[in-house]
């Protein structure tokens, strides 16, 4: 009896010492435009790979070209916009540390790391989780939905940066665990549901019928072939379905609007955000609120481009009121539930055996601490 509750209280007081490093993670956007040509090629090596027939040696000028773009129309013709992704992303990711720490106190420190950004890449982010003595980790990409071009490069590059920073026989960390994508989490759904209504309420109620107020709940628009990886059409489809269901009774027009790359050569997800509007407009729709669903965080695509089709959509239908409404961002709700969500893991991470892995051997080795007694 006594030999249990000693070897308890070790096993205890050992974990105790231990600490989480949660990897939050998103794409991170450029904020100069020296930085575009080199943003585009990381982002075509990453993305175009998983989904286009492109030879890698097209990736550089390719890349170049896409910048002359880039500086175009965000130079030109928006007064040099700086997406403010970063800013809010920092936001949540203090808010959601603020929350954890409320649990577990400094044994839990939320880190940031961006796809595409210096100085925040994985690997160099998690060569300061090692320098700072953390030997768990927990992977947060902060995604609606799961696919091959957000959390799968998220992986991806952690995989990269875990295999850089290992050491020959047993590697610095000894656990890890994964928060997936949260696209049918009941609490976001509710969120998004009630942002919309209340948006409603305050701006077009008094004049404009339910019946007539169009919903266009907007998704990151996905290329129906990825190479046999999850695309994220699934995800993003069960979601609209999710959130269209707790508006439905009240506002009866309401279309999924997928924001989509237009690529040439590939088939993308439809209809676009500008043919959901005049379908509902042809529907007898005289306002259309335009709601990010698959994003949780503000980025030049929900704010540019959600913006550019408006105008296109103004010029044609004048008499009808378009609202742009925001992400979730950083309010302080979302923070809570997002925290919330990683409870369960850390608490895992925290009262697991440490295993060490030693990457030679290709194999898992648990060392377990045998006690003698």
């Amino acid at each position: 009896m006594v030999t249990t509750q000693k070897h308890h209280h070790e096993h205890t007081h050992h974990s105790a010492t231990e600490k989480v490093a949660v990897l939050l993670m998103g794409y991170g956007e450029v904020e100069s435009y020296e930085d575009f040509a080199n943003y585009n090629e990381q982002a075509l090596n990453l993305l175009t790979a998983k989904f286009a027939p492109v030879p890698h040696w097209i990736y550089p000028p390719l890349a170049k070209l896409l910048a002359m773009f880039d500086l175009h129309e965000w130079g030109h013709q928006h007064g040099n916009f700086i997406s403010p992704h970063n800013q809010i992303f920092e936001q949540q990711r203090a808010g959601i540390e603020k929350e954890l720490q409320q649990t577990w106190g400094d044994r839990v420190k939320v880190f940031k790391a961006f796809n595409f950004c210096k100085p925040f890449l994985p690997e160099q982010v998690l060569s300061q989780v090692k320098a700072e003595g953390f030997t768990k980790l927990l992977i947060y990409p902060l995604l609606v939905v799961d696919s091959i071009f957000t959390s799968g490069i998220a992986v991806e590059q952690v995989n990269k940066a875990l295999a850089q920073l290992g050491e020959d026989n047993n590697h610095w960390l000894k656990n890890t665990r994964y928060i997936p994508s949260f696209y049918n989490q009941p609490a976001y759904i509710k969120l998004l549901a009630n942002m919309v209504e209340q948006k409603i309420t305050a701006d077009l109620a008094q004049a404009h019928l339910p019946s007539r107020t169009g919903i266009i709940l907007m998704n990151h628009g996905c290329p129906h072939k990825a190479k046999g990886f999850t695309s994220g059409i699934d995800e993003s489809q069960a979601l609209y379905e999710l959130v269209r269901e707790e508006l439905i009774t009240k506002y009866p027009l309401i279309s999924v609007g997928w924001l989509n790359h237009d690529t040439p050569l590939i088939e993308w997800t439809q209809p676009n955000v500008k043919l959901a509007a005049k379908n509902l407009i042809d529907l007898g729709a005289d306002a259309i609120v335009m709601m990010p669903i698959g994003f949780a965080t503000e980025n030049h695509e929900t704010i540019l481009d959600v913006d550019h089709i408006i105008h296109h959509l103004q010029h044609r239908y004048s008499d009808v009121n378009f609202i742009r409404m925001p992400c979730v961002n950083d309010r302080p709700e979302f923070l809570q539930m997002t925290a919330a969500w990683a409870n369960q893991h850390i608490e895992a991470l925290l009262s697991e055996e440490s295993i060490t892995v030693n990457p030679q051997l290709a194999a898992i080795q648990a060392a377990h601490h045998h006690h003698h007694h």
